[in-house]
């Protein structure tokens, strides 16, 4: 769509379908008259195990791309050359696939069908438009903009990459459920070895831009010459496999608990080992002043045993028996 598009909206009639007279058939505006000409179309589906976020996922992208289809999930134990009659079942000529594995981690195929190519990507940090709740927005429809990264003219993957983007991602022209109207643009920007997918909406008074959603990030592992398998074209060197990834988090976890036992096991060796004896000090009694000599003194008699009483009480009993027993005899005398 050209630029003299942008900001135009048209009164839109019942389920956002414009009415009659502000269609094609009703003016012959060359905007809007056109022939139905590049016939893509993208299967979006999933296989059985995924999540909640998965899910949601596939919805956004099946709202933002209007010239997709839906279809069941797909059986685990069935191969993935399956998918290739089912796109021809539904008269689809790209797809996009939910592989999902052990309920936690999440790939994405991308593949031109029957032909090929076709590369698998693993999809990290998902947020959905539901979980964002950004404040741009976009007409449901409409066609968007598609910003490359200046890395995927550089290298041969990228570009490969970057032609299965454009023909996945981008709205055919004339498309009976598109809206002849240009105000969001999907940007897949290069770092960090992965691809970070972003959605923006175009404002129309300065033309900057509001983030919609969804977001996700593709960590390409194969790109495959043929749909969903054949020879590999290209190999990440630099992917590294959730299993791996989780097996290093818990070897690094019981080095860390290695190295504590280890700590405290040489502290206890040093405890129970023998302290070394430090020789005396000649010079540590120079200051030392020698104390008086007291008189020893001999007891020649024994002296006299104290009765033991551990209570006081028992004590003062007695002294008060004795003291009855001396009045008693005073008054009997």
């Amino acid at each position: 769509c050209p630029a003299p598009c942008l900001g135009r909206r048209l009164p839109l009639g019942r389920g956002g379908i414009p009415p009659l007279g502000a269609g094609s058939r009703g003016t012959g505006d060359p905007l809007l008259t056109g022939k139905w000409k590049n016939k893509e179309r993208v299967l979006i589906f999933s296989s059985r195990g995924i999540n909640f976020r998965t899910r949601h996922l596939m919805q956004d992208l099946r709202t933002l791309m209007p010239h997709s289809k839906a279809d069941t999930k797909m059986d685990r134990k069935d191969q993935l050359f399956v998918i290739n009659e089912v796109c021809e079942m539904k008269n689809c000529n790209k797809c996009i696939f939910f592989e999902a594995k052990k309920k936690q981690d999440l790939y994405m195929w991308l593949s031109n069908t029957p032909q090929g190519p076709s590369a698998k990507f693993l999809v990290q940090n998902i947020h959905t438009l539901a979980e964002l709740k950004m404040t741009g927005n976009c007409l449901r429809g409409s066609r968007p903009l598609l910003s490359f990264d200046p890395t995927f003219d550089k290298e041969p993957h990228y570009a490969l990459l970057k032609e299965l983007f454009i023909q996945v991602f981008s709205t055919p022209q004339y498309h009976p459920k598109s809206q002849p109207f240009v105000d969001h643009v999907f940007t897949f920007t290069v770092t960090d070895e992965r691809i970070w997918f972003r959605n923006y909406q175009i404002i129309e008074e300065d033309a900057s831009l509001v983030e919609i959603g969804p977001r996700f990030v593709l960590n390409p592992i194969k790109i495959f010459q043929g749909s969903f398998g054949g020879p590999t074209l290209y190999e990440n060197p630099y992917y590294q496999s959730p299993n791996m990834h989780r097996r290093l988090i818990r070897l690094s976890v019981a080095a860390k608990f290695r190295e504590k036992q280890q700590v405290k096991e040489v502290q206890k060796i040093k405890k129970k080992g023998t302290k070394v004896l430090i020789g005396e000090d000649p010079t540590e009694v120079v200051f030392e002043t020698p104390a008086e000599e007291k008189p020893v003194e001999i007891q020649l008699v024994k002296p006299e045993s104290k009765p033991i009483v551990k209570d006081k009480k028992k004590l003062r009993k007695i002294q008060r028996k004795k003291q009855k027993k001396l009045f008693r005899t005073e008054a009997s005398a």
